[in-house]
């Protein structure tokens, strides 16, 4: 399986791995399935959501069990 990583876009990240969606919710991204998604990294929606990349990456990682 491939590795999530956050320069991926969001619509990237999903499409490796829909359990991440709880964490994307959980943060305040609820347009999942918007433009921006298509576009946006992981690295870049966190700063937009007020949130560290690196933290967003480690609460990803834990969802995955990686």
């Amino acid at each position: 399986m491939a590795t999530i990583t956050k320069d991926m876009t969001i619509a990237q990240a999903i499409a490796i791995d829909q359990s991440i969606i709880p964490v994307l919710l959980d943060i305040g991204m609820h347009c999942l399935g918007c433009p921006s998604s298509q576009a946006e990294t992981l690295e870049e929606a966190a700063y937009v959501h007020g949130l560290d990349p690196d933290e967003l990456m480690e609460r990803i990682e834990a969802e995955l069990g990686e």
